[in-house]
């Protein structure tokens, strides 16, 4: 299967890319405010977040346009991200996200050891009965690539890559364990999208409490309401100022701190804090912290000019870029890593599910800690928006603190894997 040769997609101009993801963009969206009661009866079982990043996927697999051959990820993930992160933050309210109490670092520790103790579960389940799929030799042997798959799941792409090298695992291996990372995490990210549109039964079945939560979003909707007006060019050119000035900050600090951090490669991979090195994590550090310093300047009052509109929209061309990156065929390339992938996952959902039924823990907690850990600061603050945009700086802060402690949980979860491989 390696060997194939894949068909180049109909459209490889990002232009045209672009073009395509901004008008999906804009059919999901006219037609979930549309007054149509058909299309009404659709978005009220699927939510138009979910289809902003399934349709993608499906073009995507039927070769229409491809995520592999296209720069917008990149694109989006480095400069539309930040900006959004920095426009999202304006109109924090870090109270509101203290008095959300210590449910969600319970959630998102519990994500985390679902991922460390799922991973030798589904050794040891699909060894049970294919032993063959878990075996391999040298730097072959399949909990090398699993490890890496850890790292991502946990941390991010710098743990992946520490991982890669931690455990020598091989190149081959390696690019496909990165694409049961994708597939498998972006899956699960379509049930946590959908789920964010159902939150409520989720809660009721949870008897779970999310009043901190609510009391949170009427806040910023409310102080969004106090201070609105209908923007100037002016205004959308300060905002744009802000957003991608910020980044522009971002980047120039992350060009600096993290050349700077790779003088002490040695130190860093001793205590396991290569993520340090990594120029995306401080890029996001940077943004996130540019967006939270300015809120408590008079820039805040560009939220009521649509600061944060600016912020989703930049957010969900992120989403469309993520959905394009997956190619549901690719699951049948190689079905043994995929059943591992799966089970794995699944041990993770069920055990923040029965922590959340057992704190009572709103499932806005559930979505976000799992997503922190498996999908990082690029897909966190999308879920966390899948509730309010005002929740979406919840999902980043979240995020950052998977980075710090994702080669460690990595490294117990590897060590658990090589004792459960046949």
């Amino acid at each position: 299967m390696e060997d194939q040769v894949k068909a180049a997609p109909l459209f490889t101009n990002d232009a045209v890319v672009l073009g395509i993801l901004l008008c999906i963009l804009a059919f999901v969206f006219y037609t979930a405010s549309s007054q149509n009661k058909g299309w009404q009866r659709f978005y009220k079982f699927v939510p138009s977040l979910l289809l902003c990043y399934f349709i993608p996927s499906v073009f995507n697999s039927l070769g229409i346009i491809s995520g592999e051959d296209s720069n917008l990820y990149f694109v989006a993930s480095r400069y539309l991200l930040p900006a959004s992160l920095i426009l999202l933050c304006l109109s924090i309210d870090l109270k509101g996200i203290i008095r959300l109490g210590p449910k969600a670092l319970i959630m998102f520790f519990t994500a985390t050891l679902g991922i460390i103790i799922g991973g030798p579960i589904a050794i040891l389940a699909v060894s049970s009965f294919a032993p063959e799929i878990v075996g391999g030799n040298g730097p072959e042997e399949i909990w090398r690539g699993l490890a890496t798959v850890a790292g991502s799941w946990i941390g991010g792409g710098a743990n992946q890559t520490a991982m890669k090298e931690i455990y020598e695992c091989s190149d081959k291996l390696f690019s496909a364990m990165i694409t049961v990372d994708v597939i498998v995490a972006n899956v699960w990210m379509g049930f946590l999208l959908y789920g964010a549109g159902i939150s409520k039964d989720l809660d009721t079945k949870l008897k779970a409490d999310s009043t901190a939560i609510d009391e949170l979003k009427t806040n910023i909707e409310n102080y969004r309401l106090s201070i609105a007006k209908i923007p100037s060019l002016t205004d959308i050119m300060i905002i744009l100022a802000i957003g991608l000035g910020g980044t522009a900050l971002a980047h120039a600090g992350a060009d600096v701190i993290s050349p700077f951090m790779k003088q002490f490669k040695e130190p860093l991979e001793a205590i396991k804090l290569t993520s340090l090195m990594s120029g995306f994590f401080w890029l996001v550090v940077i943004a996130t912290t540019v967006g939270l310093v300015l809120s408590f300047t008079k820039f805040k009052k560009y939220e009521g000019t649509g600061a944060s509109r600016i912020g989703s929209a930049f957010l969900y061309v992120l989403v469309a870029t993520i959905g394009m990156k997956m190619d549901i065929m690719a699951i049948f390339d190689n079905i043994g890593l995929f059943l591992i992938g799966f089970i794995w996952m699944l041990v993770h959902v069920i055990i923040l599910l029965s922590v959340a039924k057992l704190i009572r823990a709103p499932f806005f907690f559930v979505a976000v800690g799992s997503q922190a850990n498996v999908g990082g600061a690029a897909s966190a603050p999308i879920v966390a928006s899948a509730f309010s945009p005002a929740l979406a700086p919840v999902g980043v802060l979240l995020a950052v603190l998977g980075y710090a402690i994702g080669t460690y949980g990595a490294i117990i979860c590897a060590q658990l894997m090589q004792f459960a491989s046949p």
